[in-house]
């Protein structure tokens, strides 16, 4: 589906390689052709191709793009512009979503799984006009809106109609996305405790509605996303298919040992930088400490740090992805979510690097996440080795360089793109 401008060859040489698999990186070199990566040796054997354009990586690791697990792209605020609005004139919303997505880019997350959009085909179109090369931004699983039960605080207003509840509605609205081209549909299975006072524990969909969505989705070829708090909501959503599920922040035993069952079918994502923000960076938007307990963020934080280290014992796929897009948490802030898992899961920073490439590639469904001969060329050339500081990857600066689908979206600032052979300092 993606083939934008990927062409020629690049040869990348002085690099530290972290493949994405979790083996030590490497010095070594990489040929790129077109949009695939054609070569990986280790150590200091030359590849041979004089046609290609050399890049000197100066030392630094070359590693997969990231996979951003959770994206919000049409949640307006950002890094550029805060936006205390959720609801702007389709126009604006539009252009702030295609910005958004260059963000996104810009901060090493060259692919991304939609958890929600504000508007039915928003992110079909972004996704079209990425593929096509007319827009940057990351390769997209596009989603519908977020779905929950109408009148229930938490779920988004956006620019299209609700749909009918209904079990006969709930089918038809699968089918209607996938006649759209939507790929992904992301449910409010529960409801959360900043939507409302114990609104973690309220289910929003029965079983059987559940089950109906699950068989639509099935027959259409549609993947399903859902907002899982309560453990019932997490089980619903392991029984109906669900492949992306995220928070599970009350998971119980018995939700964790289905979780684990079905862990080569679903990946879980608990979106911590949304918590996190909310209990140490709200507060001009209102959101102090008090608030914040009142919200739940704090016993939120504080019931994934107790949850996730025992999913990653029980080896079920679990990937980085903050909720990114509010004013307090904008978009281009997702490399925190790294920090956030070393900090407060016990990741070590080879095992989250793992999970935002590897892993999240697996999620996503395209062909990235790890450096290997034949793979789609998605690749970050970083200043300094993120396999022992992960923090790094929070610096624009530091990520010299951003490759996407075997083209510069950002070159190295010492690169000149005009030079195409390993003649360069002849």
């Amino acid at each position: 589906m993606i083939g934008r401008h990927g062409g020629g060859a690049v040869l990348f040489k002085n690099v530290h390689i972290f493949d994405g698999t979790g083996v030590e990186r490497f010095p070594g070199s990489l040929l790129v052709r077109g949009n695939r990566v054609a070569q990986v040796i280790a150590g200091s054997d030359e590849i041979d191709a004089p046609e290609a354009m050399v890049v000197d990586g100066r030392g630094g690791t070359l590693m997969p793009g990231m996979v951003e697990g959770h994206a919000h792209l049409t949640w307006p605020s950002s890094i550029e512009k805060v936006i205390n609005a959720m609801d702007l004139p389709i126009e604006e919303h539009m252009l702030t979503t295609a910005v958004n997505a260059r963000i996104t880019l810009d901060a090493g997350f060259t692919s991304a799984y939609s958890a929600g959009s504000l508007g039915e085909r928003m992110e079909v179109a972004l996704r079209d006009h990425i593929d096509d090369g007319r827009l940057p931004g990351p390769r997209l699983r596009a989603s519908a809106m977020e779905k929950g039960m109408e009148g229930i605080m938490g779920v988004p207003a956006g620019h299209d109609p609700t749909h009918d509840r209904s079990i006969p509605g709930l089918q038809q609205y699968v089918r209607d996305m996938a006649d759209l081209g939507v790929d992904t549909i992301k449910m409010l299975m529960s409801s959360d405790n900043g939507f409302s006072p114990g609104g973690a524990n309220l289910l929003m969909y029965s079983e059987e509605e559940a089950q109906a969505v699950g068989v639509a989705a099935r027959e259409a070829g549609m993947w399903l996303a859902c907002h899982a708090q309560a453990a019932e909501a997490v089980k619903r959503a392991v029984r109906a298919g669900f492949r992306c599920i995220y928070h599970c922040t009350l998971a119980d035993e018995e939700a964790l040992d289905m979780l684990e069952e079905n862990r080569d079918e679903l990946f879980v994502a608990p979106a911590p930088g949304l918590l996190y923000s909310r209990i140490h960076e709200a507060e001009e938007f209102g959101i102090d400490r008090a608030v914040a307990e009142q919200m739940g963020a704090v016993s939120g934080l504080e019931a994934m740090e107790r949850i996730y280290p025992e999913m990653k014992r029980r080896g079920i796929r679990v990937v980085p992805g903050g909720d990114y897009g509010f004013p307090y948490n904008p978009v281009g802030r997702n490399a925190r979510d790294l920090q956030l898992f070393v900090d407060l899961f016990g990741y070590t920073p080879v095992e989250v690097l793992v999970a935002v490439t590897k892993t999240a590639g697996e999620m996503v469904g395209f062909d990235v996440g790890t450096i290997e001969e034949g793979r789609l060329a998605d690749l970050l050339l970083i200043d300094g080795d993120p396999t022992i500081d992960v923090s790094i990857l929070q610096d624009k600066a530091r990520i010299v360089a951003v490759m996407q689908d075997g083209s510069f979206h950002r070159a190295p600032p010492w690169q000149s793109l005009a030079v195409s052979s390993q003649d360069n300092g002849q």
